[in-house]
């Protein structure tokens, strides 16, 4: 049999790997016809919401429910003295700590869920919310961690009272939760005292919150009859929740179904398990019907996790000639009324000890120590991979401040410091064995890009201007190379609740050759239905359109660790790829069979095997896919499908090359951002059009972040910045223009190459938007000044150097 059609044309039909293949998901998004969590309605629902602390720390003396339950459809209010026969009072975070589900006994931050008012409809259950009556005694307030680890600091974790020891360590106050170390502190105290330069910085990297478009919610309904519960919710680990909810509830883990439906952005903030999860399950199984926990925009800034708010001590030692020689960094990480970070619990601090970034240097000490504030709790990895991003954050900072210490351009002291291609695999001092990776390479086509000789003969031009008069403009150039560490992760050295971060995919081809494929990831618009099926039409030659992917539902996808910190691609793209080979190697034993020759003599060729020297002898996968459901084949079973758990043997490192002109008027702290350039590496690209949907939504978060956007408390541990009036979430007018560009530098140990994406831009968009600000003011000295570089903190800085006309 002849096929007149020729590879290219078969390879472009299959829409595979490397095609810019449209987004499939977006056909019911643009429509209108999304399934998000608040648009299921089960018959009877009942509805739920949390009366909340308006302190931040406070003891309750009593909760009067008596007029709440007055109110027509108001049928419950739950307290902690309700959960705590059950044992569901408290609960376990992923870091290893636990906290309330309910305030016990007291309050430990402002907006914390004090009670849970069940009724029939929303607007009761708000009346209901209003009617309940919480006495509440004042406690002394403590929001900076500097000071809540002071010896007269007030007891905030009176549970932990006397305990010196936590899930991480000893701890060494009362306030303290952990201390993390990595690397050698003798000896890079050793370097710093011996060096020909040394640079040092307070790094802060601001408290700030994911802010998806979706709030945090659930729909728990328990059937009595059959004794199983399912709970619909915004979860970006559905399995994980299913694990966690048997764990707490004791309810028999194969009685409990967790459907993730359409998700309106995670970006972290839907990892953890929320007070709401657990109140809708309880009050579905005490009233017998479905419950539903929605919350609003408030509530969700204020008490959901937060991201960040690391204060970074960093110290950075290197010789005259502006070889780095060590790195010491301290940070104080503010974890707020309860440690709930979604870290992997084998690291306390996450990923941070990626922190030397991507430069060869020989001697590095980190250390990490966790405190308790009255702030809320959380901690996530917020585009980004546990920690990665206030990594990235502290030494591209530190690399700036050495460069002025050196006198040194800060484009030359990256170049001649970063690690060379052929030192890869590549062991960090601090303990990560970076895969591959090309810098130099990508760093040039960035300068060459921008014309950075150019831009920097433009900016003392600019200097001289302004000292004369001309202009009341500054220009900053912010530079920023980024390594990220993603594909949480081997099990060897990442685990969530004991819970090995594999992940997996099952494949079933159906006879007349479409397939449907299910994965234990979850989407939140990272467009897995379009990239996931790509993977597969390369490998097992299917066009991309005629193959189903499913996620979200546990009675029916394979056990997974969900969609965080990019680990989709690398870790449960991974699995894609292997079941996908495990359905190739058997249907390469059916064709031979077919073509009655050793499975030797056929090859892989696009969409079918074809035997070897005869290229006009084949079976296409469709034929193939036919003849094992309708062919008897002696020794192989009839179908065609495979399922595969993939623990990668390594983490990935993508990298980039990101470049922020921005100009700052003096008189008014305003900004515009005048070009940026990001250039990334994540290996092979799947679909070169969502890798640029990604890279411009997180430059887009990272801009906020950096500009603007902040989760601010006053002395009294108030909410400052609760509402969008005040949480600056920028539309398409304040939102830059991004440029784009890559190099490609496949993973060695992945099966396709692949590194991820999704977190790299808000990784190294941050850094070039911190670095441009401080660049713009360097030619009139240094000033410390801490994000977001909003109007006021940049009109501050022109003021203390007396930039002021």
């Amino acid at each position: 049999m002849k096929d007149e059609v020729s590879q290219e044309d078969r390879k472009a039909g299959l829409q595979g790997m490397g095609c810019a293949r449209k987004r499939v998901e977006d056909v019911r998004f643009t429509q209108g016809k999304g399934n998000y969590v608040d648009d299921i309605k089960l018959d009877g629902m009942l509805f739920g919401d949390f009366v909340r602390s308006p302190y931040a720390h406070a003891r309750i003396t009593s909760i009067d429910a008596s007029a709440a339950l007055e109110i027509p459809g108001v049928l419950a209010v739950l307290t902690a003295d309700d959960l705590r026969p059950l044992g569901l009072h408290w609960m376990p975070t992923l870091a290893g700590d636990k906290q309330m589900v309910l305030a016990d006994g007291k309050v430990l931050f402002q907006g914390q869920e004090v009670a849970f008012v069940v009724a029939t409809d929303r607007y009761a259950a708000a009346d209901g919310v209003e009617a309940v009556m919480v006495d509440y005694e004042d406690l002394p307030v403590v929001t900076d961690p500097f000071k809540a680890m002071e010896p007269d600091a007030p007891v905030l974790r009176e549970d932990l009272a006397g305990q010196t020891e936590g899930a991480h360590g000893p701890r060494k106050h009362h306030n303290h939760i952990f201390t993390w170390e990595q690397g050698d502190k003798d000896a890079t105290d050793k370097v710093l005292n011996e060096a020909d330069v040394v640079a040092e910085e307070m790094v802060y990297y601001h408290r700030t919150h994911p802010n998806p478009l979706e709030t945090c919610g659930c729909v728990a309904s328990m059937d009595k009859v059959t004794g199983k519960l399912t709970l619909y919710g915004t979860f970006q680990a559905p399995h994980a929740i299913r694990t966690v909810v048997s764990l707490i509830s004791g309810i028999a883990e194969h009685k409990i179904r967790v459907v993730s439906p359409d998700i309106g952005g995670g970006f972290g903030n839907k990892v953890g398990a929320y007070s709401g999860y657990v109140c809708s399950v309880v009050a579905s199984i005490v009233t017998g019907k479905p419950v539903k926990w929605i919350e609003d925009k408030m509530d969700n800034l204020m008490s959901t996790a937060f991201a960040r708010d690391y204060w970074m001590k960093g110290k950075i030692s290197a010789t005259k000639e502006g070889k780095i020689t060590g790195l010491h960094c301290h940070v104080t990480a503010d974890h707020g009324g309860f440690d709930a970070c979604a870290d992997p619990t084998k690291f306390p601090a996450g990923f941070f000890n990626i922190c030397t970034g991507s430069y060869d240097i020989p001697t590095a000490y980190l250390a990490v120590d966790g405190v308790y504030t009255n702030k809320a709790p959380g901690g996530v990895a917020y585009r980004c991979s546990f920690r990665v991003t206030e990594a990235a954050y502290f030494i591209e900072r530190m690399i700036e401040v050495l460069a002025i210490k050196l006198n040194m351009d800060a484009a030359e002291l990256r170049r001649i410091n970063f690690i060379k291609k052929e030192q890869f695999p590549y062991q960090s001092a601090l303990g990560w064995e970076y895969d591959s990776g090309d810098y130099h390479t990508a760093w040039e086509k960035a300068l060459e890009a921008v014309d950075y000789k150019g831009l920097r003969a433009e900016q003392a031009q600019r200097v001289e201007d302004f000292k004369a008069g001309k202009t009341r403009k500054l220009m900053g150039v912010g530079l920023t190379f980024f390594t990220e560490i993603v594909g949480a992760g081997p099990v060897k050295n990442c685990d969530i609740l004991g819970l090995g971060m594999f992940d997996s995919c099952e494949i079933r081809i159906h006879p007349t050759g479409s397939a449907i494929a299910r994965l234990g990831t979850i989407s939140q618009g990272q467009g897995h239905a379009t990239t996931f099926a790509q993977i597969i039409a390369s490998e097992i030659g299917i066009p991309a359109d005629d193959i189903t992917l499913e996620e979200g539902d546990t009675d029916t996808a394979p056990y997974g660790l969900g969609t965080y910190g990019s680990r989709s691609t690398p870790v449960a793209g991974a699995a894609t790829a292997m079941a996908s080979r495990k359905i190739r190697a058997k249907a390469q034993m059916i064709a031979a069979y077919l073509l009655e020759v050793h499975d030797d003599d056929v090859e892989w060729d696009v969409d079918r095997f074809a035997v070897k020297g005869n290229p006009e002898r084949f079976k296409t996968m469709k034929e193939i896919a036919f003849a094992s459901y309708n062919q008897a084949i002696p020794g192989v079973e009839p179908g065609l499908e495979a399922v595969s758990y993939y623990d990668p043997p390594n983490m990935t490192y993508p990298f980039g090359a990101y470049i922020c002109v921005m100009e700052l008027d003096v008189d008014t702290g305003e900004h515009s951002v005048r070009q940026f350039y990001a250039l990334d590496d994540c290996g092979t690209r799947i679909n070169p059009m969502i890798i640029e949907g990604q890279v411009h939504g997180g430059c887009t978060e990272g801009y906020a972040i950096a500009m603007g956007q902040e989760i601010a408390y006053d002395d009294m541990g108030n909410h400052k910045t609760a509402t969008l009036m005040d949480f600056f979430v920028p539309t398409a007018v304040e939102t830059p223009t991004w440029t784009t560009d890559f190099t490609v530098t496949p993973s060695p140990h992945h099966p396709i190459g692949a590194k991820g994406v999704g977190e790299s831009p808000n990784v190294g968009s941050v850094p070039a938007f911190s670095n441009a600000v401080h660049d713009a003011f360097r030619a009139f000295g240094l000033v410390q000044s801490h994000m977001p570089h909003d109007h006021w903190r940049v009109w501050k800085i022109a003021e203390d150097l007396g930039l002021h006309g």
